[in-house]
């Protein structure tokens, strides 16, 4: 399989370089404003999300409940449940921003579009793919903090919760329900310029990249931390995966799944959002000088997610 360049992936590396060369515009107090220009950036990106989910889409797929509870299962107990063991394996092993990382990534909601372009390439069960990575999406909006709003208390840095929550109402919930209140009239025309639309999606996705490293960088957040740490990370990151996948193939085999159920489960079960995973981080740690640390595990499971999942989806596809 020819592997062609992800201009995404490498414009995350490029927002990083950026937020380490020139911190300061990015940083608190900076001439780009980020305490508003990434609010503001979380509020486009889900009024994006509303406009572009289509519920009609899931009427297909809503019957098969056993595959629901499965991928649901694994993505918000089975996850969170290993991250509470990477925490407590890995706590003054890595730092301990990175350690929080790890919980956030397990905390996260499934993706919605490579999960179901995969699954379709696999020949699997797209309307259950589509089912399930839209509800883990609308799911993992109050799941999601309500994980690491918990852990963080058990370490005695929790925030205060309600902030949060009305920034969630505020940002994202907010932007979803207008989207999705607006789609009769402008559903047809965001799915002609779709393509446009993603790109105006994933740019302000690396603006909010860009804006995490800035305070990182300039705080110092960094020093200290070596190559053996990043290292390390991405050990335990495909660990993770590896471990993830196996465990969902296992069950959807022992449940006596389909081979389509089968390619939805493990490819929406193993999954992690970075597109819902960088603006609901900003809302969840505001401020945190350490949020590009935090958000280093998702950065990394994500092309890893990507490539073995695509090899796997082209290798189905064919033997289908």
């Amino acid at each position: 399989m020819k592997f062609k360049p992800d201009w995404f992936l490498l414009g995350m590396i490029g927002a990083t370089v950026l937020a380490w060369a020139f911190p300061g515009p990015g940083a608190s107090g900076g001439w780009m404003h980020p305490e508003l220009l990434t609010k503001a950036g979380v509020a486009l990106i889900f009024f994006l999300h509303g406009l572009l989910l289509s519920f009609a889409a899931l009427r297909a797929g809503v019957l098969n409940w056993r595959l629901h509870v499965l991928v649901q299962s694994c993505t918000f107990l089975l996850f969170p449940l290993l991250g509470l063991g990477l925490v407590a394996a890995f706590r003054g092993r890595l730092a301990p921003e990175l350690v929080l990382g790890l919980f956030y990534l397990c905390a996260l909601p499934s993706t919605v579009s490579s999960s179901v372009a995969m699954t379709a390439t696999a020949l699997g069960n797209v309307a259950g793919a589509v089912f399930n990575a839209t509800l883990s999406s609308l799911i993992g909006i109050l799941l999601t903090p309500l994980w690491v709003a918990w852990v963080m208390k058990t370490s005695g840095e929790a925030p205060p919760l309600w902030p949060v929550i009305l920034d969630l109402l505020k940002w994202l919930v907010l932007p979803l329900a207008v989207g999705q209140a607006l789609r009769p009239w402008f559903g047809g025309w965001a799915q002609r310029f779709k393509p446009r639309l993603s790109l105006v999606d994933k740019s302000t996705i690396l603006l909010l990249v860009y804006t995490s490293f800035c305070d990182s960088f300039q705080q110092g957040v960094w020093s200290g931390r070596g190559a053996g740490q990043l290292v390390l990370l991405t050990v335990v990151c495909g660990v993770l995966f590896a471990l993830v996948m196996a465990l969902t193939t296992a069950a959807s085999r022992g449940l006596g799944f389909s081979r389509e159920d089968q390619i939805a489960a493990i490819f929406c079960g193993s999954k992690k959002t970075l597109a819902s995973g960088v603006p609901m981080a900003h809302l969840i740690f505001g401020a945190h000088p350490g949020i590009g640390l935090i958000l280093l595990p998702i950065m990394i499971y994500h092309p890893l997610q990507l490539v073995v999942c695509g090899v796997l989806a082209q290798r189905w596809g064919k033997r289908g």
